[in-house]
């Protein structure tokens, strides 16, 4: 971008190139690539947060339409574990990169200090803003099209079922067995900073401790924990 006067004519083209449709409110798409933190420094309003969740909800169903129609033979089950597989914030994030999206990012200073334009969580909410814009100015039927030319080989390539995270396995077995949702709790965290074995979680079924688990992240050591409740209960869940 070319500062706080937001997009020039030729980035302007560039960027509706990119997304194949023209805009008729130029300030709808300057507004998808304005992050939370350069508003707050210089007009006070919430920037693209607003697209992000309209966006995030045209994701969802665009993607579950395009499962739908490319694989008859799945229950509803395969479908949404597809669907997650394909739509979540690394993915997003990838997609952004590919498009080279984040090049046009306004940025508070700190965000961009920090390198706020290379993280992740901001670059899948910079996707889901663009589709929000997209969708408001053109309607469904232009997202649509931008989506389908942005995961239609993927959405294909799942010829077969994507594996379900460890989480989500022992999640599925503990609500259709045991009629509860399993239960993660951080039991220990060293606080160094990149330590493989920074923090450890259990995981409660009930009142019972299933399984136990250590990793990077909470979620890496949550995940590890699902692994050795599955374990327990027969491990081919």
């Amino acid at each position: 971008m070319t500062g706080p006067q937001g997009f020039g004519t030729e980035e302007r083209e560039r960027v509706q190139t990119l997304l194949g449709h023209e805009f008729r409110d130029a300030e709808l798409l300057e507004r998808a690539f304005t992050h939370p933190s350069w508003s707050y420094e210089n007009d006070g309003t919430r920037g693209n947060e607003r697209l992000e969740f309209l966006g995030d909800a045209v994701v969802d169903l665009v993607v579950a339409e395009l499962l739908y129609v490319a694989h008859p033979d799945w229950a509803e089950g395969e479908l949404t574990r597809a669907r997650r597989a394909l739509v979540n914030n690394r993915t997003l994030a990838a997609h952004s990169r590919e498009l080279g999206l984040g090049q046009w990012v306004r940025l508070g200073r700190g965000e961009r200090s920090s390198g706020g334009a290379g993280r992740d969580r901001l670059l899948g909410n910079l996707f889901e803003a663009v589709v929000g814009a997209v969708y408001l100015d053109g309607g469904l039927h232009v997202a649509t099209r931008f989506l389908r030319s942005t995961f239609g080989d993927a959405v294909e390539a799942q010829g077969e079922l994507p594996v379900a995270d460890p989480k989500t396995r022992l999640q599925e077995w503990s609500v259709a067995s045991q009629g509860v949702f399993p239960d993660y709790e951080t039991v220990g965290d060293t606080g160094v900073e990149n330590d493989g074995l920074r923090f450890r979680v259990e995981v409660r079924i009930g009142s019972e401790v299933f399984g136990a688990g250590e990793g990077r992240t909470k979620r890496d050591a949550e995940q590890s924990a699902a692994d050795a409740g599955l374990e327990r209960v027969g491990g081919g869940v």
